[in-house]
């Protein structure tokens, strides 16, 4: 009998999209929780960006090895692993006074997620192969809507819902930190029933074997063909630096919410920032998606990049306002949400470029050599942000995360003189 895809892939999508938000947005709200420095919890986590960024690497190995079956199955019961260890870990951290119980708890949590990280990411390129694998081409394109919509979901859930969950749980009877004990063992047994669950429903598809030995030489050829196109200098100036400055917000603007307002901060709760931020705000994301993907296939990616481009930069100013007015929360509410919009607009616009510039045979490849130097592009500002907050305080750092963020405009006219863009837009126009 065959199984239908609803069956597995609105759940192999909520598996994929839990991991990247809880060990990238997650893990900062748990440190600044328990008091680490916005310098000490933007460097550290920033290094938790680096499997993402090397995951072109080892992303042949995937396929040459075993299946995605196999690989994507264990992925999974190894995440569960991880989260259940970090909730162990957690726990020995509340009830230990040893005084070195404070640096041993950050560095084997860092460690944690850092395993956490690498497991993910190879969840990443076993689910999308066994997707392409297990779904002929028309479902493939009647469920790459459901994919979205799940992976969202999750990401919603894992830094929204349970977020403020947790907070709640600190509101009656369970004690800090156990409440994130407690998020974190519920979603290692998420994991571990997703694990046995697929185990049982996944198909196994004829074509879901390991790849010929030529994938070493397909490996140099995409790397080859991608570093020698036309105007690549140009193209990787984009890449990185279109973010820039979202980049130097997105770890402190968490901290910047939650800390006390002794120290410059707004000193929201846990619970409202999971309701504002996590929920409200990664909503606005996925509506900013869906129409930036709706104007860039109706008006093309030229007309709309300096719009979006806007929508991305000058929202950014809204931080300064909330570090210098600090006014109530709902006014809050409504700033993180417009600028959580105009970043899911303009990340559309990003997407679009990537896939503009990831043609030929290789485009699978150079796909994932794009998302890498994208995930570089954010890493290093993150790790760089806090240092910077820690020496200029809130309301001067966002100051300085405004006018960096204008580098964006500065290179918006590349995309202008690059050839790939011109052909995509070109073949855009040609009646179908």
């Amino acid at each position: 009998m065959t199984q239908s895809p609803w069956a597995f892939v609105p759940t192999l999508y909520l598996a994929e999209g839990f991991p990247y938000i809880i060990i990238n947005t997650v893990s900062v709200i748990l440190y600044g929780a328990l008091g680490y420095s916005n310098e000490q919890i933007t460097l550290w986590t920033g290094w938790l960006y680096l499997p993402w960024v090397l995951k072109m690497f080892w992303s042949p190995l995937v396929d040459a090895r075993s299946t995605k079956r196999r690989w994507l199955l264990g992925a999974q019961s190894a995440m569960s692993a991880v989260l259940l260890a970090l909730a162990g870990l957690i726990c020995f951290y509340a009830v230990s006074h040893a005084p070195q119980a404070n640096f041993n708890f950050f560095t084997l949590s860092l460690i944690g997620f850092f395993i956490g990280a690498f497991v993910s990411a190879t969840l990443d390129i076993a689910t999308d192969g066994y997707y392409l694998l297990a779904l002929n081409a028309q479902a493939q394109s009647y469920f790459v809507g459901v994919r979205t919509i799940f992976y969202r979901l999750a990401m919603i859930l894992g830094s929204g819902i349970l977020v403020s969950a947790a907070g709640y749980l600190t509101k009656h009877g369970v004690a800090f930190p156990y409440n994130w004990v407690v998020f974190f063992g519920v979603l290692g047994v998420f994991f571990a029933v997703c694990a046995v669950y697929h185990s049982v429903l996944l198909p196994k598809p004829a074509a879901d074997k390991p790849a010929a030995v030529t994938q070493a030489r397909a490996w140099k050829e995409s790397f080859s063909s991608y570093f020698s196109q036309a105007n690549i200098l140009y193209i990787l100036l984009f890449i990185l630096l279109f973010r820039f400055g979202e980049a130097l917000l997105e770890k402190i603007v968490p901290l910047f919410l939650l800390k006390p307002t002794a120290e410059g901060a707004l000193g929201i709760s846990v619970q409202n920032f999971g309701l504002i931020k996590g929920t409200l705000g990664l909503g606005a994301i996925i509506a900013g998606n869906l129409l930036g993907g709706f104007v860039l296939g109706k008006f093309g990616f030229k007309k709309c990049i300096w719009p979006l481009a806007a929508a991305l930069v000058l929202p950014n100013i809204f931080y300064v306002y909330l570090a210098a007015v600090k006014p109530g929360l709902a006014v809050v509410a409504v700033l993180i949400t417009l600028e959580n919009f105009g970043y899911g607009l303009a990340a559309m616009a990003l997407t679009v470029f990537i896939m503009y510039v990831s043609q030929g045979k290789y485009k699978t490849s150079h796909y994932a050599i794009s998302t890498g130097i994208m995930a570089l592009g954010m890493m290093v500002p993150s790790m760089l942000s806090g240092k910077l907050q820690a020496a200029l305080g809130y309301e001067a750092f966002f100051w300085v995360a405004f006018l960096i963020s204008l580098i964006t405009f500065a290179i918006v006219p590349l995309c202008f003189h690059i050839q790939a863009i011109d052909r995509a837009e070109a073949a855009r126009q040609e009646p179908q």
